[in-house]
């Protein structure tokens, strides 16, 4: 009678989320947000409609660990090293520094230091199930600060297994020599476990994934990817560790097998139940009579929070040579607390952080997660406005990046405006056609590339006046801007526009919907890919049938 008690507390979560969901949909928010209101609506602390809470936890405890496990098949080393050292060096030091930062203000604020590498570790991560979705939704995942985010969030991702077993570890009693005995077992507990899941995916289940049944029905590699993530996370929870830790590293090892494409796909689904159980688990933790009682403090820690995060972030990628706007406008789009801060705040609570702690880092979580969609959307505006204000009082220096020599650019045929593999398939077409060609790409790599082609190379924001001058836009025959975020394509054509009426433009919509805004912008032609790909398909499908 228990079970399907809790089921029916399920089915009135889920039924919620998804009314809710579409509703924030509708209102071009992320659904999550509606996944949080309806726990947040349905819990003990509000209409406490759902009675079996605790049932409903323990399940989605088990789904964060099985979320893990998608998380981990995503990770390959090729996917890792493509975002370049930029986000992921900056993804890495910036877990690091926020976690010391928020230690440090964790002490100020008189916790002990146990709770302040706790609150530090909370505050570190960012919401990949949020940014990655407003950004996909809104064509952004390829700009320059997508790029960036994503680097970050992945690091964050990865960092999450050592961060719970870190607030594990500093949750159990002892002084901190027993502190450190535990964490050498939790290692050699892990590297146990490592080599037992290598071994197992390497050597036994190759022969299981090599014989003819497995080939020819797909149930099977389905059922072997479930019974490989709870046997994990279930062996991770019996050597003392995060049953999470279990099933990222399962996740990744089964990530090499041949089947990982065909898995990825099949547990979508599950992965869809997963997250939305999730955060409706985490909206049924939120108080809000606590959060209205307690208003101004929560506020300032929110804004604490937001304008922290993105400093750091911002601090690290400049260090790592990314421009100013590109780096704040990533940052900001990072400054929230992410959900799986909620996981380390519940593995410290009690021991690490009492009750009311425990419900302001809630309350701050939540908030943050409800203004992501905001900071997506204004990151990069509000970016070039206080990078602009900055640089206008002499606090910074110019961004402008000029690669080869200080020349202005002054009389150049064309200017090829993104390099990639669209930019560089341009390049090939104006080989002995025009000797004078200017490259613009944020790539510091940039310089040797347009040297290949006998360019000349200029490494900058193309959405700022004085690169598109230095590069010589101002007098250039034609522009090519074969950007792929359409947003900063469009942000490019009208400056271009307005500093050299008279060049032509040509510009890249990566779809087609981001024609008529490239048309507005002041685009004299455009390229639709969409309209492209479907004239090639169509040509092929007519010589194949003659």
């Amino acid at each position: 009678m228990e079970l399907w008690h809790v089921l029916f507390d399920i089915l009135i979560l889920l039924g919620a989320a998804m009314v809710l969901g579409v509703l924030c949909e509708r209102l071009k928010q992320s659904a999550i947000l509606g996944y949080l209101a309806a726990g947040t609506l349905l819990g003990p602390n509000a209409l406490a409609v759902i009675s079996s809470g605790e049932q409903v936890g323990s399940l989605a405890e088990l789904g964060v660990a099985l979320l893990l496990f998608t998380i981990g098949l995503e990770f390959s080393w090729p996917r890792l090293k493509k975002l370049g050292i930029s986000a992921l060096g900056g993804g890495a030091a910036q877990v690091l520094i926020t976690v010391a930062l928020g230690s440090v203000v964790g002490l100020v604020f008189g916790l002990s230091v146990k709770s302040a590498i706790a609150i530090g570790a909370i505050v570190a991560l960012s919401s990949t199930a949020c940014v990655l979705r407003v950004l996909i939704s809104r064509s952004e995942i390829e700009s320059e600060h997508g790029r960036l985010a994503l680097g970050v969030l992945l690091m964050q991702d990865i960092a999450v297994v050592p961060l719970v077993l870190l607030v594990t570890i500093l949750g159990g009693q002892g002084s901190m020599s027993e502190v450190g005995a535990d964490v050498f077992q939790a290692i050699a507990g892990a590297i146990v476990l490592v080599i037992g899941l290598y071994g197992v995916l390497n050597f036994v289940a190759p022969k299981i994934l090599g014989s003819d049944s497995f080939k020819q029905n797909r149930d099977l590699p389905i059922l072997l990817a479930i019974v490989v993530g709870l046997g994990s996370a279930w062996a991770s929870h019996k050597l003392g560790l995060s049953p999470a830790l279990g099933a990222f590293v399962a996740g990744m090892l089964l990530a090499e097998s041949p089947f990982a494409t065909q898995i990825r796909a099949d547990v979508g689904s599950l992965r869809t139940l997963l997250v939305t159980l999730f955060f409706s688990s985490i909206g049924m933790l939120g108080d809000p009579a606590w959060f209205f009682a307690n208003l101004p403090w929560v506020l300032s820690v929110v804004v604490a929070v937001v304008v922290g995060k993105a400093i750091v972030v911002w601090g690290v990628l400049r260090v790592l040579k990314v421009p100013h706007v590109q780096a704040l406008g990533a940052g900001i789009v990072l400054a929230q607390v992410g959900e799986f801060s909620f996981v380390l705040a519940a593995a410290g609570r009690g021991e690490l952080i009492d009750e009311e702690l425990f419900r302001l880092l809630v309350s701050v979580t939540i908030m943050t997660l409800f203004l992501t969609p905001y900071l997506i959307v204004g990151g990069p505006g509000i970016a070039k406005r206080v990078i602009g204000l900055l640089h206008g009082i002499g606090l910074i220096r110019s961004s402008v990046g000029v690669q080869e020599s200080d020349s202005m650019g002054a009389g150049r045929d064309v200017v090829i405006i993104g390099f990639g593999p669209a930019g560089q398939a341009v390049g090939e077409q104006l080989k002995g056609i025009c000797d004078r060609v200017g490259v613009i790409d944020l790539n510091p790599m940039i310089g040797s590339r347009a040297r290949a082609f006998g360019f000349r190379g200029y490494v900058g924001d193309a959405t700022q006046g004085d690169v598109l001058e230095h590069a010589g836009v101002v007098g250039a025959r034609a522009v090519v801007i074969a950007l792929p975020d359409p947003s900063g394509a469009c942000n490019v054509v009208r400056l271009v526009r307005a500093i050299a009426p008279d060049t032509y433009v040509i510009a890249r919509a990566r779809y087609n919907r981001h024609v008529d805004d490239l048309e507005k912008s002041g685009a004299h032609e455009i390229v639709d890919e969409e309209a492209i790909v479907g004239e090639q398909l169509a040509e092929r499908l007519s010589a194949f049938l003659g």
